[in-house]
This record gives C-alpha cells, structure tokens and sequence, in this order.
C-alpha cells in the first residue's frame, strides 16, 4: 500500500503542509520520493509511526519530545503504548468529571472548584517527558542520533530495527549455549552491538555502553523487552558488556 501524500493527509487529518515540515525534521519520512516529480509516497510502516504521532500529540507532547522518543535505539513500542493508554485514562477521566460538573451546574447544583485540577495528568506527562529528556535529551549523542537518522526511510529504519533484533537474539543464543559473559564469544557480540549503534545512531564509546548494559536490567521495560529472547538475556548482555569495558 502507498499513498500519495494528500490521500495520506487525508486519512491522518493532517494537513500536507504539516507533513511536508514532519519530513523536513525527520519527523515522519514518506516510504518513498518519485525522482521524477518528487511526489511524496507514504506505506502502511508510515501509517503506524503517524498513528504514533498523534497519540503523543494528543497528549501534548512537543515535537522535539516526540521525536527524542521515537528515535531512541531503545524504544519499545508495546510499553510506549501502555504509557500512552495510561495518560489518555487520567485524560478522560477528567473530561468525565468535567461533563458530570457541568450536568450538576445545570440542575443547579454548585460547583468544586477541585473539578478544574488537572495536576496528576501533568505530572505523569512530566515525568514521562522528563524521563525521555534525561535519557537522551541535549547531549552529544542524541544530537548526533537526531542528524544520522533523519534521512531514514521506512525500508531503512525496518532494516536497522531487524538488525538491532537479530543481534540481542546472538545474545540470547550465545547463553542458551551456555557461554560465559566474558568468553570470546559473547565479547565478539558486544563489539558488533556496539559498533552496530555507532554505525545507525551516534558514537557508542566504552563509557556510553556501560551506562546501556547497566540500564537494559535496571529499567523493567527494557529488560522486559530483552528477555523476550529467553528469560536471563538482559542480565547476560549487562554482564557481557562489563566484562568488555573493563
């Protein structure tokens, strides 16, 4: 399936000038460009990644928030829905009280002002704001990430998801094998993930995948998502990765 860029403003309700500057900022890139023309084609991967979009604009996320998320070598698209679902309850919830307070106020009943607090939404939006920030925010590496990866198209950024999947499964069956952390085998791995993230998103130097071995066990999400693979991965890659920058 590709679609022209206005049928696909048309279907995401965006407008074409908007995906045109999504495009400029590596936002959201359409599948394909016809050289003839440039017109601009957008696929069902492009679909998924708009749908993306606007939850977190529903939400009212900044672009530069967006975009610092979804172009995280460590995005997890599964918890960033459940995340995503949670802020839209506390959301909706409150509409619902809104609507209730206003059904009140017109059988004359009075009003709390408490109706109008909407600070436990913001906070969770903060926090999650502020986490993505914190993890990738303004240092080098997410500038470097931002600029080597907005020129990626759909077909591009499958191939580098699909590579980044089959390394960690290397992992997984380098344990299963039943390989120390340390063995010459599983230090090969550690070399290609490392170098695999400097070649698709920024320079992973001994200090930075340190800090990534120590945060694929620490943060449940990650090590979660990992252990996919086989239960114990994350914990292996965490302790193969040590043993490397020793």
């Amino acid at each position: 399936m590709n679609m022209h860029i206005s049928e696909f403003a048309r279907m995401t309700n965006v407008s074409v000038r908007t995906l045109h500057y999504y495009d400029e900022i590596g936002l959201l890139k359409p599948s394909f460009v016809d050289e003839r023309n440039s017109y601009r084609f957008y696929d069902e991967h492009c679909l998924e990644r708009m749908q993306e979009i606007l939850f977190y604009r529903e939400l009212d996320f900044s672009l530069k928030e967006i975009s610092m998320i979804l172009s995280s070598p460590n995005y997890d698209k599964l918890t960033a829905l459940k995340k995503q679902k949670h802020l839209l309850t506390l959301k909706k919830e409150r509409l619902e009280q809104l609507i209730m307070a206003l059904d009140g106020v017109m059988k004359g009943e009075e009003l709390s002002m408490n109706v109008f607090d909407n600070s436990e939404f913001e906070k969770q939006r903060e926090e999650y704001a502020k986490e993505a920030k914190e993890r990738w925010g303004d240092t080098d590496a997410y500038k470097e990430s931002v600029k080597k990866t907005s020129d990626y198209t759909t077909k591009k950024w499958n191939e580098v998801n699909s590579a980044m999947e089959g390394i960690v499964a290397e992992f997984a069956k380098c344990r299963k094998n039943g390989s120390a952390p340390d063995s010459t085998e599983a230090q090969i791995i550690v070399k290609k993930w490392q170098d695999f993230i400097t070649k698709n998103y920024y320079t992973c130097t001994n200090e930075i995948l340190a800090g990534l071995g120590e945060m694929y066990v620490a943060d449940e999400r990650f090590k979660s998502n990992i252990d996919r693979h086989g239960k114990g991965t994350a914990q292996f890659i965490c302790d193969a990765i040590k043993a490397y920058c020793r």
